[in-house]
């Protein structure tokens, strides 16, 4: 039982066993939900645990609620059902990850609002001891509430403007940012204690949540600028997290026991997610979430550029002939696809080449994409056999014995710089070995652009290496009609 819970007891209020019970059924929906996101094929499976999960929390919210009118609460759905489905339905699959950003800023704005609300209004949430001064463990609740919630909606808008393209995706590294950040979480920790403690009444009342509320809204940005594109996976994945730990958060101020569950586990699952994804690109896990924490100053600013250097272009019927006199082809989507839209072209081109004989599998990058699990979605979309989509460290030794490496709008996951230039900023990561297979097709729109992190590739220059410049689409389509 939580603290809010045992303030609210303490008041003669208390949560009916039903209702004990049907938060407890939710919470087992939502670890079944979990569960079965875990993997493409039970996806679906998930999905409809985690709708069943909300719902019965949701309607057992609604029925023993007594703060708000139920008209009220109506009209807030109503409207925000609306605005959802009018975002979803005209949401690109290109835009779900900075979508998924704004929604997490949202998460964490209503954390922010309902501590405030709790802190201007104690009274009405059952919070206040028998001197009508707040109760100690509320005080620490609302102030570890608030400034999760505000670094979530900060740092959720940071990634959402680099994401969607409106700020740069590179680091922007502030001199003296590593005592900046380690001195504005101790003063937000500071004031949360000395609020704990300190006496209601007299001047300056409240002065420490609207400085722990600024304070936290400042962290929040200063922890995701200094962040790059290629780790920007990473940071949707920690907000993912750090939105459930705000979800938390509230429940505690609200006393709602479905609310505490399910933040804890949204939060530690998107904890658990960014660590398996920085071990996966040999990355810190501290330094990513501490915002670029012990990053080379030099190395964030390096980009591709210079001298023009003489590469191979070719056409839809060269891709064609090779690949199909090719025994094994590993194809590399990236988010260049995404943009395109060519993932059913590409299922397409795969059912054509299987049809010859050729074995046709799939490499996926931790961080293809900008979100976890973001050509696998693609994938999943255009119907493509999960027993065809392998990880990294699951599919990279194979390359050696690859007849074709058909990379599709990928770029970063398959520089090699990542393994040789310590001045690059993705210099780490490990990446798929194309350089070893015996052929190298390489869709891009042209070569005056670089992946997201900023860095020229090498592969575009190699021996084996045949650019094909166009639309991944269009280029893809043209493949199928030469193979036909």
């Amino acid at each position: 039982m939580s603290l809010s819970l045992l303030a609210a007891a303490a008041h003669g209020e208390s949560t009916p066993a039903w209702a004990m019970l049907a938060y407890l059924a939710a919470g087992v929906f939502f670890i079944l939900a979990l569960r079965g996101l875990s993997s493409p094929a039970s996806s679906r499976a998930g999905n409809r645990n985690g709708m069943i999960g909300m719902a019965i929390a949701l309607v057992t919210t609604l029925v023993t609620h007594d703060i708000a009118n139920i008209v009220e609460i109506g009209i807030a759905i109503f409207l925000g059902g609306i605005i959802g489905v009018t975002i979803a339905r005209r949401i690109a699959m290109t835009a779900m990850p900075e979508l998924v950003a704004g929604f997490h800023s949202l998460v964490g704005l209503a954390a922010v609002v309902v501590g405030l609300a709790a802190w201007l209004n104690p009274g009405a949430f059952g919070i206040l001891d028998a001197s009508d001064q707040i109760l100690l463990p509320s005080r620490i609740e609302l102030g570890l509430g608030i400034a999760i919630g505000a670094i979530t909606f900060s740092g959720s808008v940071i990634a959402f403007l680099k994401l969607s393209g409106r700020m740069s995706g590179n680091a922007i590294l502030l001199p003296g940012r590593h005592i900046i950040n380690l001195g504005t979480l101790a003063g937000i920790l500071g004031i949360i204690g000395y609020y704990a403690v300190a006496p209601e009444g007299g001047a300056g009342e409240g002065w420490q949540v609207i400085a722990i509320t600024a304070l936290a809204f400042a962290i929040g940005f200063l922890l995701i600028i200094p962040i790059g594109g290629a780790d920007m996976p990473v940071v949707v994945s920690m907000l993912n997290s750090y939105s459930g730990w705000a979800a938390a958060a509230m429940g505690f101020t609200l006393g709602n026991s479905a609310m505490i569950i399910t933040g804890a586990l949204v939060g530690s699952s998107g904890a658990i997610l960014s660590y398996i994804m920085c071990r996966a690109m040999n990355r810190s896990f501290i330094s990513v979430i501490a915002g670029g924490f012990g990053a080379d100053d030099s190395a964030a600013g390096a980009a591709g550029g210079g001298e023009q250097r003489p590469y191979k272009t070719g056409s839809a019927e060269d891709a064609a002939f090779m690949l199909e006199q090719a025994e094994k082809v590993i194809i590399i989507p990236g988010y260049g696809m995404a943009v395109a839209q060519a993932q059913h072209a590409l299922r397409e081109m795969t059912d054509v080449l299987e049809e010859k004989g050729v074995e046709v599998k799939f490499a996926i990058h931790p961080v293809a994409g900008r979100m976890p699990g973001h050509m696998n979605v693609l994938l999943a979309e255009a119907s493509v056999d999960y027993d065809k989509v392998f990880e990294l460290e699951d599919i990279n030794s194979e390359f050696s014995q690859c007849d074709v490496a058909f990379i599709i709008g990928a770029n970063d996951v398959v520089n090699p710089a990542a393994k040789t230039d310590k001045s690059s900023p993705i210099y780490g990561m490990p990446v798929f070995d194309v350089d070893k297979a015996k052929q190298v097709f390489f869709i891009k729109r042209s070569m005056g652009g670089v992946g997201y992190a900023g860095v020229d590739n090498d592969v575009f220059y190699m021996n084996q290496t045949t650019m094909l410049l166009s639309d991944a689409k269009k280029m893809v389509e043209e493949i199928v009609k030469a193979l036909d």
